[in-house]
């Protein structure tokens, strides 16, 4: 009869949140240091970064495709807004995604895992063509005539000379992660908060597009991205969201159908099963309201 009423629910639950979010970090972590491990691998790759620049270059005079140039001048009317757009490329980029996937994982964690997945597959995919296809810059391409606004104005990621960072490969322009994330996060915010079902959401929620957006004239503005290089991130995650599919109708969680969150509510019996399994399982956990509910389940 003991064995019946002693509630172990709320305690297995707290642990296997404490598994899950452990598991993320680990998984957020690693993949990050693979992706730096990875970009270092080209930066002795000079020369062809330098041709592949020129071959860019040429290309969107061909497709007469607006020059970078443009934005930078309106960027340097002043100094507050260079200076401004230079902290934008170095402070907002990794920070923001990073608190969107944690609002995500608290508040729509099957949204989450969707959101990971995608970022995932985008992630590796610029990998591979940032090995396969070095790219130097605009900032350091003669043909251009741009500024480096981050050397100049400040702030700046890179040191001066790229064969001495060794924190980050200034080759590797081509995709942009940069505008690539930043269209993921405001295409994940748009979809995780629509209404219920069939609902449409607020209309508010596209101004989240004006973050890619002024993600992508920052770093046009600065010289550290060619408009193809957004171009083929943009492309990159349309593969990525056509591989991943979306979350159900269904599979809807915390705000909008009154449950708890997922990351604190699980009993640990998903253990084992794959990540939206165990979504389910914490979706259709029934609610304990006192101990004497407990006691009466268990006769």
């Amino acid at each position: 009869m003991t064995a019946h009423t002693t509630p172990a629910g709320p305690a297995a639950g707290r642990r296997a949140a404490r598994r899950r979010l452990i598991r993320e970090l680990l998984l957020v972590a690693g993949f990050f240091t693979v992706y730096k491990a990875g970009r270092l691998l080209s930066t002795d790759r000079t020369g062809e970064a330098f041709r592949n620049a020129d071959r860019i270059w040429d290309a969107e005079r061909l497709l007469h495709l607006p020059g970078e140039g443009a934005v930078q001048r309106l960027l340097l009317h002043g100094d507050a807004l260079v200076t401004t757009a230079n902290t934008y490329y170095a402070a907002v980029h990794f920070p923001a995604t990073v608190l969107f996937l944690v609002w995500l994982y608290i508040r729509r964690p099957a949204h989450y895992l969707w959101t990971r997945r995608v970022l995932a597959v985008l992630t590796g995919a610029a990998l591979v063509l940032h090995l396969a296809y070095p790219l130097a810059p605009p900032r350091m391409l003669p043909a251009a005539r741009l500024i480096d606004t981050g050397q100049v104005y400040g702030p700046t990621v890179y040191r001066a000379a790229p064969d001495t960072d060794t924190l980050a490969n200034q080759f590797a322009a081509m995709p942009s992660l940069h505008f690539g994330w930043a269209l993921m996060l405001a295409i994940g915010v748009i979809v995780a908060t629509r209404g219920g079902k069939g609902g449409k959401g607020s209309p508010w929620r596209l101004l989240w597009l004006l973050h890619p957006l002024v993600t992508l004239l920052v770093i046009v503005g600065t010289a550290n991205h060619y408009w193809l290089d957004a171009i083929v991130a943009a492309a990159l995650l349309g593969i990525a969201l056509l591989l991943v599919p979306r979350p159900r109708a269904g599979d809807r969680d915390g705000a909008d159908t009154g449950t708890d969150t997922g990351a604190g509510t699980d009993t640990g019996a998903g253990e084992g099963a794959d990540d939206a399994e165990a979504e389910r399982a914490v979706r259709g956990l029934p609610r304990q309201k006192s101990t004497a509910g407990a006691v009466g389940a268990g006769k």
